[in-house]
């Protein structure tokens, strides 16, 4: 999309349940996507416009949430963020993810299954929950995703709700792993791309094991990847001609 095209999407992008931090984040952080990323969202149709769904995205840089909510919130929905619970306890950021209704995980301790029965009620409820289900950036050095952790496939089969891959590519130009500030100029190229939802329903009836949710997750991180593929291999391809 062109900066023009951007822009025009503020006013159709949904207001109602953002919470104001979560609101005011994104009405700071919008322009400078405007203006300084070239960015591309395509498969927004993948989406339902109602009704409980997962976006699951691999994960790059500190930058793939803010495409992540880019996306969704272009796509007609209000994401809730299913993130680290440490930054609920930063002064300002802590303000947004409260506000927004973000999901907090407590990584490394029992209370990380605890987390999924908010984000299932919440699915439930019919609204869209965001993941990363690598659940930290990943360490390929050519960038591609690692395997998942199951909190998504377990998301997914209780509530039985679409699961919407989702990748992104240029996120890791846009602010590299350890660095702090963006590297704005030259103007970064970002795509986020989203495929069918992946067929899970084969599972839905099993009992919850080690097997199963690893069949689901394995289904989720190919779809992915699968995705991520294709941007990549365009990109390649218009760089050759």
């Amino acid at each position: 999309m062109t900066p023009l095209e951007l822009a025009a999407w503020t006013w159709k992008m949904p207001r109602r349940g953002r919470g104001f931090w979560f609101s005011l984040a994104i009405d700071v952080l919008w322009p400078i996507v405007v203006l300084f990323v070239r960015l591309r969202v395509r498969g927004r149709q993948h989406v339902p416009g109602n009704g409980g769904v997962i976006l699951a995205f691999n994960h790059l840089s500190n930058s793939d949430t803010v495409a992540a909510v880019v996306f969704a919130l272009t796509s007609g929905r209000v994401p809730r963020v299913l993130a680290k619970a440490s930054l609920w306890r930063m002064p300002v950021i802590g303000r947004v993810m409260r506000s927004g209704g973000h999901i907090p995980v407590e990584r490394g301790t029992v209370k990380a299954s605890e987390a999924l029965k908010p984000a299932v009620e919440a699915l439930q409820n019919g609204e869209c929950v965001m993941v990363f289900p690598e659940g930290t950036f990943t360490d390929d050095p050519e960038g591609w995703p690692m395997k998942g952790k199951s909190g998504v496939a377990r998301m997914a089969l209780e509530s039985q709700v679409p699961v919407i891959p989702v990748a992104e590519w240029g996120t890791q130009d846009l602010l590299p792993r350890g660095t702090i500030l963006p590297r704005l100029l030259p103007r970064k190229k970002v795509d986020v791309v989203a495929g069918a939802p992946v067929d899970l329903s084969d599972l839905y009836d099993l009992e919850l094991t080690a097997e199963v949710l690893d069949e689901a997750t394995a289904r989720v991180m190919a779809a992915i990847t699968t995705m991520l593929s294709g941007i990549r291999a365009a990109q390649s391809g218009s760089q050759r001609t």
